[in-house]
């Protein structure tokens, strides 16, 4: 996926960045086509997979972006870009023991590229035929194409959030949760608090903040289909979250806190009027006990159950 929104930022801060993408694969690659890492002079965000791959392919877009043409296939395009299409045999190459080869598109940008139909298209010279049935296709029937290599030109849906995660409380455990969640392609973070204050001073540019002094109001308003996390520093705050989302509806609701905490809240939330079978949508606890409770640690089992999700769901409607 084209993470535009992302290349938007890196562009605004260093001025020309080059982008690394996974173009095709042949066997086993550390990545799947279409994972993609950002490089400026002086640092780089994303992973194509580590390694001795990414560590040359990030020395290629530090020569692209001093100008020192690579090999004689790259290609300009107006001054304004500049692409080399490169396929490597891992082991041969790198000595790496995946026994596959990848293609990397590595291509330098200096402007946001355009977007057809939610698709990000380019190549040298004129854009084949294939290319523009994928379009078409596109704009008249909503067809996304998985990202990869058509007819010689590089071909990306633009990157879209498909789960929208709230996260509600930004103490230790809030703040390991979303350095998480962050990094993950396909999910947009919303982060809620009482105070400014209770943020760390830099956040992940994908994250929206939302200091509220009254938060429970905005359960009231946030998306249905909305994935909550629910972990701040009151109990009854905790509460209120709870009894309000279940109203307002939501596609899953994770809290913290222990099963002495979570009895005493069934009870709460029936009381206020709730049937157990939508209370039981509730998850409490959250997260892998065997992992410890380390705010890290919990963030890892939250993000794996959230992670999984989306597989279970496939399950229950297959069955």
């Amino acid at each position: 996926m084209f993470d535009r929104d992302a290349l938007a930022a890196a562009l605004a801060r260093h001025g020309r960045v080059v982008r690394v993408v996974i173009a095709g694969v042949e066997g086993s690659s550390p990545r799947e086509v279409g994972a993609s890492m950002l490089v400026w002079a002086d640092g780089q965000s994303g992973t194509i997979g580590g390694g001795a791959l990414e560590y040359e392919a990030a020395a290629k877009a530090r020569g692209l972006l001093a100008g020192r043409p690579p090999t004689p296939s790259l290609l300009h395009g107006g001054g304004r870009e500049a692409r080399l299409v490169e396929r490597i045999a891992l082991g041969p190459s790198l000595g790496q023991c995946c026994g596959g080869a990848v293609v990397l598109w590595t291509e330098l940008f200096e402007a946001l590229p355009e977007a057809e139909a939610g698709i990000v298209a380019r190549g040298a010279g004129e854009m084949p035929l294939a290319v523009k049935r994928v379009l078409a296709a596109a704009r008249g029937q909503g067809v996304k194409p998985a990202p990869g290599l058509v007819s010689g030109w590089l071909v990306e849906p633009v990157a879209e959030a498909e789960r929208q995660v709230w996260v509600w409380g930004a103490g230790h455990v809030g703040r390991a949760l979303v350095s998480v969640l962050a990094p993950l392609p396909g999910i947009a973070v919303t982060w809620v608090d009482v105070s400014p204050e209770r943020f760390p001073d830099v956040v992940p540019e994908s994250v929206t903040v939302v200091p509220s002094r009254d938060p429970a109001l905005l359960a009231d308003h946030a998306p249905v289909g909305a994935e909550h996390l629910v972990l701040t520093f009151s109990h009854a705050l905790d509460l209120e979250l709870c009894h309000r989302l279940l109203k307002r509806g939501f596609r899953s609701c994770g809290l913290i806190g222990s099963a002495t905490k979570w009895g005493r809240f069934r009870s709460r939330l029936a009381a206020l009027g709730h049937e157990a079978a939508q209370i039981g949508r509730i998850r409490c606890p959250i997260g892998d006990p065997a992992l410890g409770k380390h705010p890290q640690a919990i963030a890892v089992g939250v993000v794996a159950e959230l992670l999984r999700a989306p597989q279970g769901m496939a399950k229950e409607k297959r069955a």
